[in-house]
């Protein structure tokens, strides 16, 4: 994704990211603990395979769990913050207005995906936990454990694609314009690029 700075200076539009709430708060630090319990699980695993031969064999298994956790507790807060991918050819050529036009509809698109994961991991949840799965591992552990944070992910993140679609539609309402200067009140959840220091926040 292009950085804010280098979008202002080569004239694309400027990214209006919205503060992170109470639940991108606590998935961010969710993907933190998982990352530092990750780490300390492998390590364990590392310095006991080299000093004493003996492995706890669930390193591997635990591993797998924490980045599942990771990869889907973390899409609320890097939607949040901006930080998935964009393709600006087009965007960059678009009136403000148009702009706004075009991240309203994206917004449609995508919560409604997200909408459709929600309610087929739910369906997943569901028949994991009805018919007692279980892994085929040391632990044996039932698999609805690891795959409710696949669940509460796509929640999150269906939280987050409501408040970027409310904030985008606030946005055309003025205009495509949110920042002071430009036309219209903008979002008090949003933050604008400061034109005096190069587009940075």
């Amino acid at each position: 994704m292009a950085q804010t700075g280098e979008g202002e200076a080569r004239g694309r539009p400027s990214v209006h990211r919205l503060a992170e709430s109470f639940v991108e708060r606590i998935c961010r630090l969710a993907c933190i603990a998982a990352l530092i319990v990750m780490l300390v699980v492998v390590g364990v695993d590392i310095v006991t395979r080299w000093l004493l031969n003996f492995s706890f064999e669930i390193s591997d298994e635990l591993g797998g769990y924490l980045l599942v956790v990771i990869a889907f507790v973390s899409l609320p807060v890097c939607q949040i913050s901006e930080s998935f991918h964009r393709v600006e050819l087009v965007q960059s050529r678009l009136s403000p207005f148009w702009r706004a036009v075009s991240h309203v509809i994206f917004d449609l698109l995508s919560f409604a995906f997200c909408a459709l994961l929600l309610w087929q991991l739910a369906r997943f949840e569901l028949a994991s936990f009805r018919f007692g799965d279980r892994a085929p591992t040391y632990l044996a552990t039932p698999l609805w454990i690891p795959q409710a944070a696949m669940l509460l992910g796509a929640a999150a993140l269906c939280l987050s694609m409501l408040r970027t679609l409310v904030a985008d539609i606030a946005r055309l309402r003025t205009g495509g314009s949110a920042c002071p200067g430009e036309v219209g009140t903008g979002s008090p959840t949003r933050t604008c690029a400061n034109p005096d220091d190069g587009g940075r926040r």
